[in-house]
């Protein structure tokens, strides 16, 4: 399945370095398939969103995938892409970016038919094939519709379209500059937080953490600096990681204040199996 990372220093701007494909079982024999793509999400002190993103269809993408990147931000954002819907394409690799926020997904939407035409003119939006960046314009156009409020608007999308639409899963990471909202929705794959002290919990220590099959980050800076972390596995041995619930949202403000909610307690009308997936899109969201 897709991996999801995002992390929070606010109010603080941090270094921290990421390989995307740097765990040692990451493009492996063992591994289940080979990645479809990675990418990287940060913002500059001007609240710029900088996205690097390739999709892995070559040796050339492999090495780019594996390349050391230090880069600042007081939100980050990063993605493993096994993909279900869409070609390897730079387009179809996320994180996305649409009204200066990034947003990556784990999971797998049916019936897009239905909500390109609940989109509207916000389809202007979506430039690739993915079910993901279709359901990330839902959530901005709801957003626009709720003055900006970021959670209402994730809510009303989630709603939306589990009354409306199949789902398998919609786990998601959607960062702004300083601001952070990560999704588990329905209990399909897990996604986890940590909220780490300073030093982590034995005090003193550097970020260092590493996926099974794919994000490495490490951040000196966070000796120093707490941190919230959001992942899709439990990535070094700190006992503070807690699974997310399903339909749990959760928010980090622009104070680190940590708000969650459950904005679904129930499946969606019409939840997909591993069944009712097709080959492609089957094999991308098993195995963990």
């Amino acid at each position: 399945m897709c991996r999801l990372f995002g992390l929070s220093a606010a109010p603080y701007r941090v270094r921290a370095t990421f390989w995307l494909l740097d765990a040692p079982d990451s493009l492996s024999e063992q591994s289940r398939r080979e990645p479809d793509g990675v990418g990287l999400g940060t913002f500059t002190a001007d609240g710029v969103p900088v996205v690097e993103k390739q999709p892995v269809a070559a040796y050339q993408d492999e090495q780019f995938a594996r390349e050391a990147r230090e880069r600042e931000s007081t939100t980050f954002i990063a993605h493993v892409r096994y993909a279900s819907t869409g070609g390897l394409e730079v387009r179809n690799t996320h994180p996305f970016e649409q009204h200066r926020r990034l947003f990556a997904h784990n999971g797998v939407l049916h019936g897009l038919d239905d909500l390109e035409k609940e989109l509207g003119s916000y389809l202007g939006l979506v430039h690739g094939d993915t079910d993901s960046e279709r359901f990330f314009a839902l959530i901005t156009q709801c957003i626009d519709s709720r003055q900006g409020d970021v959670s209402a608007g994730i809510a009303d999308a989630v709603g939306w379209a589990a009354d409306n639409l199949p789902i398998y899963a919609l786990n998601l990471i959607l960062t702004t500059a300083t601001e952070l909202w990560a999704l588990r929705y329905p209990d399909t794959h897990p996604l986890y937080v940590l909220e780490r002290p300073a030093g982590g919990a034995d005090g003193g220590s550097t970020l260092e953490h590493t996926g099974r099959r794919g994000i490495q980050a490490r951040s000196g800076a966070l000796a120093d600096h707490p941190a919230v972390v959001i992942a899709s596995e439990r990535m070094d041995s700190d006992p503070g990681w807690r699974e997310f619930g399903s339909g749990e949202l959760l928010h980090v403000g622009a104070d680190r204040r940590v708000d969650s909610t459950v904005i679904r307690d129930s499946p969606p009308k019409n939840l997909l199996s591993l069944a009712d997936l097709g080959e492609h899109a089957a094999a991308s969201q098993a195995g963990q």
